[in-house]
């Protein structure tokens, strides 16, 4: 299973992806693929392990 949520803000905190977190955690290693929070920045980057924030223009640019 892959996750996504998504944010209005441009600058995310690991605070952002607590329910991506709280899913990767509570579901079997093999289940959760990774986790991606979409935001109105500009930089990818990780958050967490397997969590990951990405600008939303990334979708069609």
């Amino acid at each position: 299973m892959a996750a996504f949520e998504i944010k209005s803000a441009s600058a995310l905190s690991v605070k952002d992806a607590r329910h991506l977190i709280w899913l990767r955690d509570n579901l079997p290693a093999e289940q959760f693929a990774g986790g991606v929070v979409l935001h109105t920045g500009r930089h990818r980057r990780w958050l967490e392990r397997d969590i990951e924030a990405v600008p939303i223009a990334a979708l069609w640019g």
